[in-house]
């Protein structure tokens, strides 16, 4: 079971209504282990997503269809660009090959997504972005 609480001068307080009603199960009295871990903010999260949504919408149809008009291989290589990856062996290439990690919230902390954000952020500026300003692309991407 998994809550989400909020530390308060009365103690640990169920964050959303689902929690609580995870909490309601717990039988008083009794004793339960907890691994407590700082959340991550699933609306930077969701930021993360729209960075490269409007990254992507910023290619020409070139650019896409290279990376075969699908938006998450364009991800997926931007990760690995920015070194969120980690070296599989492919049996079928006979070569190591890098690969995406996973950037679940239960692979990532907080403090690792923040890191690779800026690490990502670098690369769609070097590499996709160099004809557009952050500025710019700020205004454009809280419309995603």
């Amino acid at each position: 079971m998994k809550l989400y609480l909020n530390n308060t001068a009365a103690g640990l307080v169920p964050l959303y209504d689902d929690d609580y009603e995870q909490k309601r199960k717990l039988r008083l009295g009794k004793v339960y282990l907890a691994e407590i871990k700082l959340a991550r903010n699933v609306q930077f999260h969701r930021k993360y997503f729209a960075l490269i949504r409007c990254a992507w919408e910023y290619q020409n149809g070139e650019v896409q269809a290279f990376f075969k008009d699908n938006v998450n291989l364009f991800r997926k290589t931007v990760e690995v660009a920015a070194g969120i990856c980690e070296r599989v062996y492919n049996l079928s290439l006979k070569s190591w090959v890098d690969i995406p990690k996973s950037i679940s919230f239960s692979s990532m902390s907080a403090e690792e997504f923040d890191e690779m954000y800026e690490r990502i952020k670098d690369v769609l500026f070097s590499t996709f972005l160099r004809h557009i300003s952050e500025e710019e692309f700020s205004k454009n991407l809280i419309s995603f």
